[in-house]
């Protein structure tokens, strides 16, 4: 079912309750760009192993539920969600991501979207998170609790943009094989707290402009052996608080 609806950017309803989806196994941008279908019923849908970028560009969509997908077996979620700028709200607590192995851009210009639960995401296998919130301008809440990443490696722009965002812990991170961390809080403007205590940065890092237009009343926790690591990544911040 790969692009089979992409592009119908004039389609306002669509009926799929009487599709049987148990063979299917490929969803790949299957409403991409379907920017006026302000709802999906997607009930009867199953099993599914390929999910890029399915709702990308899906502008006008208000409210999702996928509650009945079995992603068992899918390893790419990038763009699922990507420029679904009038959610506010995505129920995922019901995806299992043992086989995930990209969520790269998954939230990215999500506008509207204020929260996010992914505490019971599994993210063991997962070395691609860059931009996953980009531009998750009205976000003020992301639950990551549970993220444990031992394969990480990109992580340019994750939380890049995200304004609204006050405190972000990411303690239980991983980044012992992470290369690229550019831009990482890129305009995060409102954020106070930062917990990285867990955080080993390898001297072949990328950081460039990790923090730049954040919040001169950031407080953050890292490693004491850090504290004057890259000074080019913190040059655009002054830290009330202690590295």
């Amino acid at each position: 079912m790969s692009y089979m609806y992409s592009g119908c950017e004039s389609l306002k309803e669509i009926n799929l309750t009487n599709f049987n989806t148990n063979g299917v196994t490929n969803m790949e941008n299957m409403f991409n760009r379907c920017s006026s279908l302000k709802e999906i019923n997607l009930s009867n849908f199953k099993i599914v192993t390929n999910m890029i970028g399915m709702f990308s560009c899906c502008s006008s969509l208000e409210k999702l539920d996928i509650s009945s997908f079995n992603t068992l077996n899918v390893n790419d979620m990038s763009n699922m969600f990507s420029e679904c700028s009038l959610l506010k709200e995505i129920d995922l607590s019901h995806f299992n991501t043992h086989q995930v192995q990209y969520l790269s851009f998954m939230f990215s210009n999500c506008l509207s979207l204020e929260k996010i639960d992914l505490s019971n995401f599994n993210t063991q296998n997962v070395f691609d998170m860059k931009g996953m919130f980009y531009n998750c301008s009205l976000l003020k809440y992301a639950n990551l609790g549970n993220f444990i990443n031992s394969q990480l490696i990109n992580i340019d722009f994750m939380f890049g943009k995200c304004k609204s965002l006050k405190e972000i812990n990411l303690s239980n991170f991983n980044t012992n094989n992470v290369t690229n961390m550019n831009y990482l809080f890129f305009g995060c403007s409102s954020l106070i707290e930062l917990n990285l205590s867990s955080f080993n940065i390898n001297d072949d890092v990328e950081m460039t402009g990790m923090f730049s237009f954040c919040s001169r009343n950031l407080k953050m926790k890292m490693r004491k052996e850090y504290t004057n690591l890259k000074d080019e990544a913190f040059k655009d911040i002054s830290f009330n608080g202690e590295l």
